[in-house]
């Protein structure tokens, strides 16, 4: 007989540690990616720079749910049929994805070189800031091939059974961006442009390095074939990626809502409109580095939800949510601790302001963040949901907090409280999110009661 699966005989602390360390590690890379020219654009261009990269930042979430849907769809179909040991089937995926990734990426290119003005005003672009904005948004968008690339590739790559070089693709260019960073806006001058020439070499070479491992495949040998884009393929992987694309495209509408809000009541307030611009910017991408500790978290519980869920082992099941909440909610409660005593600090990172710049970002970090400690509930939770069978309870779930909570608060109280409006609008949609997750997880765990009485009996 063969021996048992370890996710269903290891300690869960165990099989959860070796799960989620290497998706944490790979996820706080990309966000601290995403930071690196915040803070030196801070240093060199002022608040009017990072103001501009925040509205240009939804371009990076497009070309990253874009990667999600090609990759997750790709990744999992890839794996499915290597399971049932259809390896001809499977390499056509992997083929596929790469010339979708491809034709993807000049699409979104070219739209955004088309309309590129347009783009920028929706996303909140002030008369002070576009100049900067378009000229950091024209160069950077000649990497966003690479980007969908390097992200949508990674997953493959992982799905391959190389989750090593799937970090180290996205760690070499990262490093490479800070590296450049303080070469090109210092050394010779480019200011905000030379920003954008960091980001886009890092993503050039982290897109080049997933190539390279597209022409050796562990499991499959791909050939020229297989790239050859077929209807059915491209249908099956937007079927299975359609769900982490909604997730991540939703965030789009989240930054559009918030960074129009802030010009419009900002412009209303004693702080302008620019200032809650470039703090809002910086803010959520600091926030993400703590967040994306659960994120990971979550992602390495999976295999253990679905596998012990299907061996009929609940408690275990059970076992991982509660841990891999309690892990979570410990990182978090530091990035509160940190958010509440020292968001001024945080705020210097990044940059010089005046005294309206650092007592609107104080009051952002402060109420905006919270219900932070609470946070990982609501990701794990539907991550938990999806991973035993029950989709639509999870997708729900994935949608709470910025669809159906965040984007209407942030609506409607700014019309009767203005900017403070959206500052109690985070907090609110977080805490309704956390109460829906743990309700449903709850009547989840009941369901699950009554199958380990079956069980036993």
């Amino acid at each position: 007989m063969k021996e048992e699966n370890i996710l269903g005989t290891q300690k869960i602390s165990v099989l959860l540690r070796k799960f989620a360390t290497p998706s944490v590690i790979a996820l706080i890379i990309s966000a601290f990616y995403n930071i690196v020219d915040q803070f030196f654009i801070g240093h060199s261009v002022g608040v009017l720079g990072n103001a501009a990269t925040n509205v240009a930042f939804p371009l990076v979430t497009v070309s990253l749910s874009i990667a999600l849907l090609i990759g997750i769809g790709s990744a999992s179909n890839f794996n499915l049929n290597m399971g049932r040991k259809r390896e001809d089937v499977a390499k056509k995926f992997v083929g596929n994805a790469f010339t979708l990734m491809i034709i993807m990426g000049l699409i979104l290119t070219i739209i955004v070189k088309l309309f590129l003005d347009s783009i920028l005003k929706a996303f909140g672009t002030t008369d002070q800031i576009m100049d900067l904005a378009k000229s950091y948004t024209r160069i950077t968008s000649y990497g966003f091939i690479f980007l969908i690339l390097s992200n949508a590739g990674t997953a493959l790559i992982r799905a391959d059974g190389s989750p090593r070089y799937s970090m180290n693709t996205i760690v070499v260019g990262c490093v490479l961006n800070i590296i450049l960073d303080p070469i090109f806006i210092f050394v010779f001058d480019w200011g905000i442009a030379g920003a954008a020439w960091a980001t886009v070499i890092g993503q050039v070479v982290s897109g080049i390095m997933v190539l390279v491992y597209a022409r050796n495949f562990k499991t499959v040998d791909v050939n020229k074939e297989d790239f050859k884009p077929e209807p059915y393929y491209i249908r099956q992987m937007v079927s299975l990626g359609l769900a982490p694309f909604f997730n991540q495209f939703a965030l789009i509408f989240v930054q559009l809502v918030t960074n129009n809000t802030v010009v419009y009541y900002g412009s209303q307030s004693p702080y302008g409109s620019e200032i809650p611009l470039a703090v809002v910017g910086i803010a959520f991408k600091v926030y993400m580095i703590f967040f994306s500790i659960a994120i990971g978290i979550s992602q390495g519980a999976q295999p253990l939800f679905s596998y012990n869920y299907g061996a009929e082992k609940y408690e275990r099941v059970k076992e991982t949510y509660k841990l891999a909440v309690t892990n979570a909610i410990k990182f978090l409660f530091v990035a509160f601790l940190i958010f509440e005593i020292f968001p001024t600090q945080v705020l210097g990172l990044f940059g010089t302001g005046s005294d309206e710049y650092f007592q609107f970002g104080k009051l952002f970090f402060r109420i905006f963040f919270i219900m932070t400690a609470l946070n990982p509930i609501q990701p794990i939770s539907a991550n938990f949901l999806s991973s035993i069978g029950k989709p639509k309870k999870g997708a729900f779930i994935s949608l709470t907090r910025q669809i159906l909570f965040f984007i209407p608060l942030a609506i409607i109280l700014p019309i009767f409280l203005g900017i403070n409006g959206l500052l109690i609008s985070g907090p609110i949609a977080d805490f309704a999110a956390f109460i829906a997750s743990i309700i449903l997880v709850k009547t989840q765990f009941k369901e699950m009661d009554k199958l380990i009485s079956k069980v036993e009996a």
